[in-house]
Formats: structure tokens, C-alpha cells, sequence
């Protein structure tokens, strides 16, 4: 019951960070959308009640999931699928599902629902996690959805959840032979695979997506000026903004918003945005606000009263860590240019709501954390 919960134990500071962050989200989509209405009542809506939904979570109990697992994953895949066979292409990928007159990103709810079902799955688990037939029998669950989701094509969710699933894999206390194991494969076919690229020869990567990692590798190869300008340009706007910005809503010539510099200046360059209209100061905010979110997960994870719990809030802190690095380290050049929402701060509803979902999960979990005496 509700009323059982400790509410000392809520934790109070992830509903300000999140809602500092979707406040300054909407502010900079209505800034790069030139101040469109229609965009900006979507994403105020959007926050208004993926706040709503999270603080509802917050007071389920999470092991109440557990118990419609199979009917989770089986919905997970069930939508990856839909989006397979009837989803709407947009700029030759199929991503997105129309329901009701409601376009969703199936994929970004996935996220969360293979964040609890790995978590249920190794806590069952625990005593056989290194069992060939438990790491085995994960590995199929996790590469169906996986396969699925890089099949639309969306190379970089697929790789962001194999990420966060791998760190709850690790988490759960995974031997480290098995660690090594994967690591000794792993990179010796990486490096293959970057050589393979090289001449178009890679069979599970598009060409589009080799291009775009020798265009990082190979930056200054002049072959590749295009594919590279976007983020160059990015890196011109963030530096532009040096120290304090220019200021929201900002208008000039040279802004990042005109000329057709970028393509996707309120989804994947947003933080383009931010490092040309707040500034260096502010961007490196933005960037501490994400740190004491992660923190948080793994505080509460450290508290957690089972494994389950733990793994969860592992699995959160894991996805926000690197869902924000790897959009920021696009828009800065660290990373091959690739397409990935800022949580919490990026336009697009489906982001933002699963998002808000997994953050109900964890404060749930942190109400229910074992007290300082246990």
C-alpha cells in the first residue's frame, strides 16, 4: 500500500534535476524552433505529464512488474515488430508507430522494459549467474529486441541499450573470465571490422554508417567534408557561444538555428543549441545536473533492498550516463555523427516519457531501500 512507504525515503532531488533539465528543454526547443507553438505546447504537455506518470510509478511497488515480465518483453517485441511491418519511414528509417493519431518511438520504451526484465531475470538468477545456460538463455533475450531495433535501421539505440544492458550484466557480478572472454573476441573483430569498412565490406553495418565512422577516423580526408559538416558546424556554434552565450532565443546571422547549418538542431544538436546560446558556464551545468542524476541511481542502487532493485537503478544510471555523453560527444566531434535524444532536454515525446518512466522505477525503489541500521 502507499500509505506503507517511508516518504523520507523519497528522493526529492531527482523530481527537481528532472524537471531542471525539462525546463531548460523547453526553453531551448522553443529557442532552436524558432519559437514554433505548436512544438512548444507538444513539449510542455509532454513534461507536464511524463511528470504525472513518474510520480504515479514512484508509489507502485517495482517487484509488482515482475510478475508480468513475460508479458513485457513479449510486448517489447511485439511493438519493435509492428514498427517493422507498418511503421512510418521517415529519411529512409522505419522508427516510429502511429497509434490514435499519436506518433511513438516504440524503441525508447523498450529501454526501460529490458532494464527490468534483465534485472528480474539475473536477480532469479543470482546463485547461476555464471552458468553457460543463465548467461546463454540472457544473451538470446536481450539479441532478440536488440536485432529488432537495429533492423529499423537505429544503430545508435541499439548500441546504447546493449550498453546498459552489458552494465547490469556486469553488475549482477558476471565473472570476469567471462569479461575477458568477450573482450579478447571483441576487439581483434572490432578492429576487422574497421579495416572491412574501409573498403564497404562490413554485412550487418549500412554504408551510410561505415561513411560516418571513417569520417571521424579520417576527418581531414576531404572525401568526407560532407559527411563531417554538420558537426563541424556544431563544434562552430558551441565554441561561438564562449564563456556566458549569447542568450535564449538569440536571432543573429550566424546563429547556429539559421542558415541551414543544422538539420536536427532540436533532437540530435541540441546541445549545439545550449553551447551557443548559454554559453561554457551553463553547458558545464547542464552536464553536472546529468552527473547527480546518475549519482543518484547509484546511490539508491547501493541501497537498494534486493538485487532486483539494484540492478534497475544500475541500469538507469548506466542509460542516462551514456544516452547524454554520446549526444553531447556527437555534437563536440567525439563521436561519428549519429542520431541520439539529450534526455529529458531534446524535442520528442517518447523520449522524454520513457525516460520519466524508468526515473518513477528508481525513486520507487529508493522508498524502499534498506534503513541506515539494516
Amino acid at each position: 500500500m502507499i500509505f506503507d512507504y517511508n516518504f523520507k525515503n523519497y528522493n526529492f532531488r531527482i523530481i527537481f534535476y528532472m524537471l531542471a533539465l525539462s525546463t531548460l528543454g523547453v526553453l531551448v526547443v522553443a529557442s532552436a524552433s524558432g519559437q514554433d507553438r505548436a512544438t512548444v505546447l507538444k513539449q510542455i504537455v509532454g513534461v507536464a505529464i511524463a511528470l504525472v506518470i513518474c510520480i504515479v510509478i514512484s508509489l507502485i511497488d517495482y517487484h509488482k512488474y515482475f510478475k508480468f515480465s513475460s508479458i513485457i518483453y513479449v510486448g517489447c517485441v511485439s511493438l519493435l515488430l509492428a514498427v517493422l511491418l507498418i511503421g512510418k519511414n521517415t529519411k529512409g528509417a522505419t522508427r516510429w508507430l502511429r497509434i490514435g493519431g499519436i506518433q511513438i518511438q516504440p524503441s525508447e520504451f523498450v529501454k526501460i522494459g529490458l532494464i527490468v526484465i534483465l534485472s528480474w531475470f539475473l536477480s532469479k538468477n543470482q546463485e547461476r549467474i555464471n552458468a553457460p545456460s543463465v548467461v546463454g538463455t540472457a544473451a538470446l533475450m536481450c539479441a532478440v529486441p536488440l536485432g529488432m531495433v537495429y533492423m529499423q535501421p537505429n544503430l545508435s539505440t541499439t548500441i546504447v541499450i546493449a550498453f546498459t544492458l552489458v552494465c547490469i550484466v556486469y553488475a549482477a557480478g558476471l565473472s570476469y573470465k567471462w569479461i575477458v572472454g568477450v573482450l579478447a573476441a571483441g576487439i581483434p573483430l572490432t578492429g576487422l571490422c574497421l579495416y572491412l569498412a574501409l573498403f564497404d565490406m562490413v554485412p550487418f553495418l549500412k554504408k551510410y554508417q561505415a561513411q560516418r565512422i571513417l569520417a571521424k577516423i579520417f576527418h581531414s580526408d576531404s572525401q568526407y567534408a560532407d559527411l563531417n559538416r554538420q558537426q563541424d558546424n556544431s563544434i562552430m556554434a558551441i565554441g561561438s557561444g564562449q564563456l556566458n552565450g549569447k542568450g535564449l532565443f538569440n536571432n543573429t546571422l550566424s546563429s547556429v538555428k539559421n542558415g541551414n547549418f543544422l538539420s536536427e538542431e532540436q533532437t540530435d544538436f541540441i546541445f549545439a543549441v545550449i553551447g551557443e546560446e548559454l554559453g561554457f558556464i551553463r553547458s558545464v551545468i547542464v552536464i553536472l545536473v546529468y552527473a547527480l542524476l546518475v549519482y543518484e541511481c547509484l546511490y539508491i542502487a547501493s541501497r537498494a533492498k534486493d538485487t532486483a532493485g539494484r540492478l534497475i537503478c544500475t541500469g538507469m544510471a548506466a542509460l542516462l550516463a551514456f544516452q547524454s555523453f554520446a549526444n553531447i560527444a556527437v555534437a563536440t566531434g567525439i563521436f561519428p555523427n549519429t542520431g541520439l535524444p539529450l534526455p529529458f532536454i531534446s524535442s520528442g515525446i517518447s523520449s522524454l516519457l520513457s525516460m520519466f518512466i524508468g526515473m518513477g522505477i528508481v525513486l520507487n525503489i529508493g522508498l524502499q531501500r534498506k534503513s541506515s541500521n539494516h
